[in-house]
């Protein structure tokens, strides 16, 4: 029995892995379930038995892949002193740039989403993108509503400004630098365009 759950664990694994070579190559919408299953050793009856759809492979890819998950909502630690919001978000923004910098598959993966045309089929990950997009968004508005609170954040802000802003800021950084080839030093470059942006923010 521990054989099998191995097996079906390195076959679960080899699919993902075709299929973020494919899709990252062909594009989603391109790259047919039949090709992922060449490319994984498999059959196709292999991957139904791990994968309802296309659109469900792809939104466990995504899934599995903890985008900026992670370090989003980590400052949104209740111990957080309200003195250091504004820093902590502002070392929450850096990290990811210099986390993506190092990362190739989440390169690859950010890649893909940018290219993907969202259709009805690709609905289910499109609503988690959604999902994940307001999570974040609200996460560190909350955040910089402990700055703001505490006379840290400057008049011209608002917590909801401020919080749209670094999110456009982040997003903006990085689509450009995955679009355009990489054209710049993401850490260093896009660490610089975020501190300049939070010293706009420090009252």
């Amino acid at each position: 029995m521990r054989r099998t759950k191995a097996e079906a664990t390195e076959t679960r694994a080899s699919i993902l892995a075709a299929a973020e070579q494919l899709f990252f190559e062909k594009g989603v919408a391109n790259s047919t379930l039949d090709e992922i299953a060449t490319a994984a050793g498999v059959t196709r009856g292999a991957i139904y038995w791990h994968f309802e759809s296309k659109s469900d492979l792809f939104l466990e890819l995504y899934n599995a892949a903890q985008l900026p998950r992670v370090n989003m909502t980590d400052i949104g630690d209740p111990h957080c002193d309200e003195h250091d919001t504004l820093a902590a978000v502002e070392k929450m923004a850096c990290d990811w740039l210099e986390t993506l910098a190092e990362d190739l598959q989440r390169q690859r993966l950010l890649s893909i989403l940018l290219r993907t045309n969202f259709t009805e089929e690709f609905r289910p990950v499109l609503d988690e993108l959604e999902k994940l997009d307001e999570e974040h968004t609200l996460n560190i508005e909350n955040i910089l509503k402990k700055a703001a609170r505490n006379r840290r954040l400057a008049s011209g802000w608002t917590p909801q400004s401020s919080s749209r802003a670094v999110k456009w800021l982040i997003k903006g950084i990085c689509w450009e630098w995955l679009l355009f080839g990489r054209k710049f030093d993401l850490a260093r470059d896009g660490s610089d365009s975020i501190r300049r942006l939070f010293q706009t923010f420090r009252n």
